[in-house]
């Protein structure tokens, strides 16, 4: 549930909101990610009229109302400023109109003003909206940027996780998140994984206990967000079970219903997880330029086996 109070609180300073009036209603909630001019409903069109988004008025509604007679331009603003309506926003340091500050003074709804012009307060509101009521999930793991590749590293407690994430930042690469990730969904289309606020840049190693990644190891080995590119997950090795040596068989998960690269990792003594994660990162590189190892490879033994095959049947 998304607050005209955390909007205020977190983004007034970017967005220059001052508070002006409607005070009490500033705990309302924001039910829908949009923001609009009223434009034609100021003549009386209410058909289509969405009461849910946030009201910008700009300097032709501010401009439009002061051109109609007092009573026809109460009509107007009550027509349009409903109970529903979250906050009203003026643009360019206008004065809010005297009947606009008594409406929502009597409905209890935020009224701000900013210096920001119209469009450029609709762009800013618009992105920081999306942002915000984009879809999120919670992931158990650790998040590193690994050659540029955002690597989720998941696995069952105590497998090696962290120390592996470790292993990959003392060779310089990046963290973004332990132990847990917020995974946000971008423009519909992609992942973005980041850390929870109160243990960013941390990490806990079993043994040693928390440790800021940023103190230790400098200010360049962490980031705050990163796109998810590929899932790795660490498993304690079993003998019995099948692993692919080739790779062609290539498997997905989802999360948010976003498709994502996904592999498995066994860990056993003597494996070096950090220089295969590595491995891992770049052949996923390799593979977004149109290069696959795996591939290739097959086909050159194809290749190889109907040359020696013709060689035989053929005198």
């Amino acid at each position: 549930m998304y607050l005209v109070k955390k909007l205020y609180e977190e983004h007034a300073k970017k967005l220059g909101l001052e508070l002006t009036a409607g005070k009490n209603g500033i705990n309302r909630r924001i039910k829908v990610p949009e923001a609009q001019r009223p434009g034609l409903s100021l003549s009386g069109y209410l058909k289509y009229y969405a009461e849910k988004r946030i009201l910008i008025f700009g300097k032709v509604e501010i401009e439009y109302i002061r051109d109609l007679d007092s009573q026809i331009r109460i009509e107007r603003l009550e027509a349009i400023v409903k109970q529903n309506t979250p906050a009203v926003i003026v643009s360019r340091r206008y004065r809010p109109p005297k009947e606009l500050r008594a409406i929502c003074e009597k409905l209890n709804i935020p009224l701000f003003r900013t210096n920001l012009s119209t469009m450029n307060l609709m762009s800013q509101l618009t992105l920081l909206l999306t942002e915000e009521f984009a879809p999120s999930v919670s992931c158990h793991g650790s998040l590193v940027e690994v050659f540029g590749v955002g690597v989720l590293i998941q696995g069952d407690s105590s497998v090696g996780k962290s120390e592996a994430a470790l292993g990959l930042i003392e060779r310089g690469h990046r963290l973004i998140s332990d132990d847990i990730v917020k995974v946000k969904k971008k423009e519909g289309t992609y992942l973005e994984g980041s850390g929870v606020a109160l243990t960013r840049h941390h990490m806990e190693i079993r043994g040693i206990g928390i440790i800021n990644v940023a103190n230790l190891y400098g200010a360049v080995c962490v980031r705050d967000q990163k796109s998810i590119d590929i899932v790795v997950r660490l498993e304690a090795w079993h003998d019995e079970h099948f692993y692919d040596r080739i790779g062609l068989d290539e498997k997905f998960t989802k999360i948010l219903d976003v498709k994502l690269p996904y592999l498995t990792l066994p860990v056993k003594p003597g494996r070096d997880v950090v220089l295969l994660l590595e491995t891992m990162a770049l052949n996923h590189r390799l593979k977004n330029m149109g290069y696959n190892s795996a591939q290739e490879f097959t086909t050159k033994v194809l290749e190889l086996t109907t040359s020696k095959v013709r060689k035989k049947i053929l005198p």
